[in-house]
């Protein structure tokens, strides 16, 4: 075992002797450090380590972003994490039926945090049929009712704001190859797989992502996960979802959340692009039964306007798709093995069109509502 591990081990009190330490894929600019533990008697762990100084990055971004995110009220807040599990943040979803892994040590100094978790053992979303994303959806519902219904959100000073404006306007894209590189567009990868209208697709998303971001921030609030997708669900025997990944959590819309989990679960290739329709209607009805569940009365359309304005999160993802055309190698999410480029941009392009769609619904059902 490294011995940076052992004394990452030693803050949280857990003692390094007779443990196996092996390190996961993971976001090295968001955690410069994760491990999954397993102790001699065959306990498993998750230890996560995490620093205010995200400088040892091997990318511009990491550089460029080091210092913003010390802000705390930054969707990249170094420390969110920790402090949530030091807070049990998860605590105000209690009764819901979503809960988060237990905590087994973590120690907050002032430049870097150590998390030691859990392992969750339990069906994980990526694996599920298209029926159990319903009732997570609407554990989601019951979640977050409370909140639009007057409950004050958690008292904490570290919650995320303006995270869906921030994370879509602050990914590196190189626009011009949206409107301007005709010979982006003609690549014959682009040729083969994306379908018709979605140039125009795209262009208006981009186009209208001001207008977006305008409708969302006016719809009623509530305390959202804000990364709520299958790789951090799972589902436990009594049906409770387990909810990892706390570090985005804060202010958002009333469907933010059910509008994040629809298109992510396609992009990364859980979900068919063609089953997107059957996918959009079981979390909208499953978040909307949640949300009634726990008494909120409010315009359903104000779900259906959450969910389509989140649109303009993936307003990045068409340039960098354009980009990823003309790699000789193609991988899946995280770089988690390679796949077919006529699969992927297949897949991806049809979620971008479906996207768009969902854009074009917002803007129109939110000048009928007077938003």
């Amino acid at each position: 075992m490294p011995a940076a591990v052992g004394e990452l081990l030693d803050r949280v009190g857990v003692g390094s002797a007779d443990v196996v330490a092996d390190e996961l894929p993971h976001n090295r600019w968001l955690s410069p450090g994760v491990w999954r533990i397993r102790t001699r008697a065959g306990r498993l762990a998750v230890l996560k380590y995490t620093s205010s100084d995200r400088s040892q990055g091997s990318t511009a971004w990491d550089a460029h972003w080091t210092a913003r995110d010390r802000d705390p009220r930054r969707w990249t807040y170094w420390c969110r994490e920790p402090l949530a599990y030091q807070h049990d943040l998860a605590g105000a979803y209690a009764g819901s039926g979503i809960e988060s892994p237990g905590c087994l040590g973590v120690d907050v100094s002032g430049s870097d945090a150590v998390l030691l978790l859990d392992w969750v053992t339990d069906q994980p979303g990526e694996a599920w049929p298209m029926p159990g994303y319903g009732p997570a959806a609407e554990a989601l519902g019951r979640a977050q009712a409370p909140f639009l219904l007057g409950r004050p959100m958690p008292p904490f000073p570290w919650l995320s704001e303006r995270f869906l404006r921030e994370y879509s306007a602050e990914k590196p894209a190189d626009w011009e190859l949206l409107d301007d590189d005709d010979e982006a567009w003609a690549h014959p990868v682009v040729a083969e797989t994306f379908p018709a209208g979605l140039r125009d697709g795209v262009l208006f998303v981009h186009a209208h992502r001001e207008r977006l971001y305008q409708i969302s921030a006016a719809l009623p609030r509530t305390f959202c996960h804000l990364d709520f997708w299958p790789k951090n669900l799972f589902r436990r025997p009594g049906g409770e979802i387990v909810l990892i990944d706390w570090s985005f959590a804060g202010n958002g819309a009333i469907g933010e959340d059910p509008g994040n989990l629809v298109p992510d679960s396609a992009l990364d290739h859980f979900v068919a692009a063609d089953q997107l329709p059957r996918l959009e209607q079981a979390v909208y009805e499953g978040y909307l039964r949640g949300l009634r569940a726990a008494g909120w009365r409010d315009d359903p359309r104000l779900v259906q306007l959450g969910m389509w304005s989140s649109a303009v999160k993936y307003d990045w993802l068409a340039p960098l798709t354009l980009e990823q055309v003309r790699q000789e190698r193609q991988y899946r999410y995280g770089g988690a093995g390679e796949i077919d480029a006529a699969v992927k941009f297949r897949e991806r392009s049809r979620v971008l069109l479906f996207n768009a769609q969902w854009a074009r619904r917002a803007i129109e059902l939110a000048g009928r509502l007077g938003l």
